[in-house]
């Protein structure tokens, strides 16, 4: 749900202005359907099976206690290395404090879970003029009410200090929205009239579809245009916008510092999300519509838009970015350099992509 990914509803101007300056993945893929699987594999460049990591609890140290991250590696090539937000899945895994190794300052701005974000202001909070249901929430507070808000007012401030130092770094900021809860200000949610919604027109599963591609999964059973699945939507619409315009706030701060043309910069998620679609409410499928995410990378300088619809997994922004930038990858990630396409956008790198999800559904790491 993003316009430049062909949504026409959506409004994301701000993502959609860093594609039209980057290149665009069409068809890139998560390694598995969940956060934190798929967060480790991405920072690791290996696979859920080899790391062992196929639920939220387990930390990859367990299995790869060697592992050099991607920000570990910068950090161990002179670079200065630091989080805001949700980058490591760390919220079920508060020994490890996201991976301290990975950062040459302590990461900020976690929560303790997703439904920890309530709307922090001065007194009272306004009423939620959404129904409740699902944590959905509507009230009139400023962006900084909630996390995203604050982590892009963070990384504002941390630019700033990493001008100062002068050298070079890595940067990782992380925004939770548009995960649940849908709660953005409701400055967002008028940005969209929810009668004119477009919803899904399937909400029963496929044909013959076998059960345990639906297992794991909540089950929708509301109808097709119940006001449910439509404030649902709404709320799904609502939280884009918001993330949008924290985007932005951090790119509008980069072009100020001047640092854009020597930033590469890469916009990734970590898995999809089903809000009605098959009968579906959530993720943990291998349906394209969990398993498909946005991938836009911007390279220092960059100033023309492209679109590949060449065949790419998370993992392999990691040896894409060590290449870029002159570095020497672990021998043993399992992710392919992207540059081929970067620079030639029908070039192939891979002739699949694989994406998993374990059955049952969180096999608590076994």
């Amino acid at each position: 749900e993003l316009g430049c990914y062909g949504s026409t509803q959506v409004k994301s101007p701000n993502i959609d202005r860093l594609a039209e300056r980057g290149t665009v993945f069409e068809r890139a893929y998560c390694q598995q359907t969940v956060c934190n699987p798929s967060r480790a594999s991405l920072l690791t460049g290996m696979r859920p099976d080899t790391l062992r990591v196929w639920d939220l609890p387990t930390h990859f140290r367990v299995h790869k206690p060697n592992a050099v991250t991607l920000p570990q590696l910068f950090k161990n090539s002179g670079y200065h290395a630091q989080c805001v937000g949700k980058i490591f899945h760390n919220w079920r895994q508060d020994e490890w404090k996201g991976d301290e190794a990975s950062w040459s300052v302590p990461s900020v701005l976690h929560y303790a879970n997703h439904g920890a974000d309530k709307a922090q202001v001065e007194g009272k909070a306004p009423p939620n003029l959404a129904s409740g249901k699902g944590g959905i929430e509507c009230r009139d507070v400023p962006d900084n009410a909630y996390y995203d808000g604050r982590v892009a007012e963070t990384a504002i401030q941390v630019m700033g200090e990493l001008q100062q130092k002068g050298k070079p770094f890595f940067f990782a900021v992380g925004f939770w929205k548009p995960h649940t809860p849908f709660n953005a200000p409701k400055k967002y949610w008028d940005l969209y009239d929810r009668d004119k919604l477009v919803l899904p027109k399937r909400v029963i599963a496929p044909d013959n579809v076998p059960e345990i591609a639906l297992e794991g999964c909540s089950r929708y059973t509301g109808g097709a245009d119940s006001e449910t699945l439509r404030e649902m939507h709404h709320g799904h619409l609502a939280a884009i916008s918001y993330l949008d315009a924290q985007v932005g706030t951090v790119l509008d701060e980069l072009d100020r510092l001047g640092l854009r043309d020597s930033t590469h910069i890469v916009f990734w998620s970590d898995h999809g999300i089903h809000i009605g679609e098959h009968g579906l409410l959530n993720k943990t499928t291998a349906f394209e519509i969990d398993a498909r995410v946005p991938i836009i990378i911007a390279k220092a300088g960059q100033t023309k838009g492209q679109c590949t619809s060449s065949l790419v997994e998370l993992m392999d922004i990691y040896p894409t970015l060590a290449e870029w930038c002159g570095l020497e990858a672990p021998a043993e990630i399992e992710g392919v350099s992207l540059v081929p396409v970067l620079e030639n956008p029908t070039a192939v790198v891979r002739t699949s992509a694989m994406t998993q999800t374990p059955r049952p559904n969180y096999p608590k790491g076994k």
